[in-house]
């Protein structure tokens, strides 16, 4: 367990889970191009775990848990900080939050009572990340260089958001509910 900890890609996404609280204070204190610089380099640091994964031949049991988590808490915490701001709308921001809320809890559930442990994104849920990364660039970049074209860009980015995450939460709730059809036929 500790030899899995302390892999190349592991280490890089308890970066990006360090960073959380320093982008959280940056965002409350409107240090907007602080936030997101830091928002970038956990990007960087996200495509930087998955890469140094496979060429480093360091997938383990622990990242292939840790990263999406950290995926996850990242994008939800920069929501809500940004709706606390007012910058993101109520709406928006209960909708990821549920469903990444929604997914972590059944995820668990289905772990521990019958040890699923294939939980991988859909074409959905990775669709409804992307808005979601859009939307937070782009909120962010409004507070620093407002042009109308990236306001366009930030109010399409979050209804896309909202819109993908409503799609993929059904999705991810038919995929659950078809998995346990199959389990219990078996």
């Amino acid at each position: 367990m500790l030899k899995e900890l302390r892999a190349a890609p592991n280490l890089l996404t308890f970066l990006r889970l360090c960073l959380i609280p320093f982008l959280v204070i940056a965002v409350l204190e409107s240090h907007y191009e602080t936030a997101l610089c830091l928002f970038v380099v956990a990007g960087l640091s996200d495509g930087l775990d998955g890469l140094a994964a496979r060429v480093l031949k360091q997938q383990t049991q622990i990242g292939q848990y840790l990263d999406p988590v950290t995926d996850k808490l990242l994008l939800s915490t920069l929501f809500l900080v940004l709706m606390h701001q007012g910058l993101v709308p109520r709406r928006v921001t209960v909708l990821v939050f549920s469903r990444d809320l929604g997914i972590l809890i059944v995820a668990a559930l289905l772990y521990i009572s019958l040890g699923m442990r294939d939980f991988r994104p859909s074409i959905y849920g990775k669709s409804s990340t992307c808005a979601q990364i859009l939307a937070l660039l782009a909120v962010l970049l409004c507070q620093i260089y407002s042009p109308m074209p990236l306001v366009m860009l930030r109010t399409l980015a979050l209804d896309a958001t909202a819109l993908l995450t409503i799609i993929s939460a059904l999705h991810y709730a038919w995929r659950t509910a078809r998995r346990l059809a199959v389990a219990e036929a078996h």
